[in-house]
């Protein structure tokens, strides 16, 4: 979901609460204020679980918060797999390399840790690929090769079979 609220105190907890009134599971929340901003609302997109028949129930508690609702979406991306980068992830823009994936159309990284002991030392990131076909997401790790191969990165791969 892809919420707009008011940015005061207390209103991202207002509108987390109704989640679990109705049964749901938080996975991640991705809120970033920009203190330059002139408007007094915030974005903030929220990825949550949730049983089938709860929706409607959401929306109305939601509402009552005085959210509003930007954007609902369902899981398209059915296939997952994580991998492990390491090199010099940030000097070889790993934007570009997730961008390689997300571009594809059919897959996408999900998840994404890094670590950076030093900035002339290699980091290691944990990248967690979703795409919509078991085949696509052997086309997207084929294109994760490649891009490794290209920029000098040790990719490892997978730390679990494709579900």
């Amino acid at each position: 979901m892809k919420l707009e609220m008011k940015d005061a105190p207390g209103q991202l907890v207002a509108a987390l609460k109704p989640i679990s009134e109705v049964g749901g599971n938080i996975i991640a929340v991705i809120h970033q204020r920009d203190p330059g901003s002139d408007d007094d609302t915030l974005s903030v997109q929220i990825v949550l679980e949730l049983q089938k028949g709860r929706l409607g129930d959401l929306v109305t508690l939601l509402k009552k918060q005085g959210v509003h609702i930007q954007r609902i979406g369902e899981e398209r991306l059915l296939y997952r797999r994580t991998v492990i980068l390491i090199g010099h992830l940030m000097h070889t823009d790993l934007s570009d390399t997730v961008d390689r994936i997300d571009s594809t159309g059919f897959a996408e990284v999900s998840e994404l840790s890094m670590s950076m002991p030093a900035i002339n030392e290699r980091s290691s990131s944990r990248l967690t690929i979703k795409s919509v076909t078991k085949d696509d997401m052997e086309m997207a790790i084929s294109i994760l090769r490649s891009v490794a191969s290209e920029k000098g990165l040790l990719l490892i791969e997978p730390l679990e079979e494709i579900v």
